[in-house]
């Protein structure tokens, strides 16, 4: 697998430093078990932060600290072992919500030739997090972002102006991105995606499937 597409430096260091929403941390967890340059790079963030945090005097926790039920792989994971047939093409971190194979999950039609499969977060948690699977050749509506959006490519690939996407690739989008993602048109595209806010659709068809769908 050759991942050409990467988080950003401040998606690492909020996942680094667990900041990060519940739902992107699933997305970024399920890329990190297949990426061994930015399990690296988190990896040396980490040893960073730890370092710093050691010159810091003790302060007293008046609050509980965040816990998110998603978060990256705790265990070394690698990428052998991560594709291996024996456990599934289902990223680890969510394999406990969705299953172990893409094609036994329980996908829900939104529109022809598109289905999505939602995965529930913890009460507290903002943000989406969902399957979406896209069949050969067709593409999800434009649309624009009402905040940030981490896409993994889980089988096939998509195209759209911000580039080619392919297996293991990640695409991390900010809110003033508008894009049109169009799956292969052998393979289709089936991906992991975490959102902040509600899509902006450019159609109205889209807008109006919007309830529906809770994109």
């Amino acid at each position: 697998m050759k991942i050409t597409h990467h988080p950003g430096a401040d998606s690492l260091m909020s996942c680094s430093a667990g900041s990060m929403p519940e739902a992107f941390a699933a997305v970024m967890a399920s890329h990190i078990s297949v990426c061994p340059r930015c399990r690296n790079d988190l990896a040396i963030m980490e040893d960073i932060g730890v370092a710093l945090l050691d010159q810091l005097s003790p302060t007293p926790i008046v609050e509980s600290a965040p816990v998110m039920t998603l978060r990256r792989l705790e265990a070394e994971t690698t990428p052998d072992a991560a594709q291996s047939p024996l456990s599934g093409d289902v990223p680890a971190p969510i394999m406990a919500a969705v299953g172990r194979y893409l094609d036994d999950v329980e996908w829900k039609r939104m529109a022809p030739g598109i289905a999505h499969f939602q995965i529930r977060l913890s009460n507290a948690a903002k943000g989406d997090l969902r399957l979406i699977r896209i069949a050969p050749g067709l593409s999800l509506p434009e649309h624009g972002h009402g905040g940030s959006e981490l896409t993994l490519i889980l089988r096939g690939s998509y195209r759209d102006k911000t580039g080619h996407y392919k297996v293991g690739d990640l695409a991390d989008l900010s809110d003033d991105i508008e894009h049109q993602p169009v799956a292969d048109p052998v393979e289709g595209c089936i991906c992991l995606v975490a959102t902040a806010g509600k899509l902006r659709f450019k159609t109205l068809m889209a807008r109006l499937m919007q309830p529906i769908t809770g994109l």
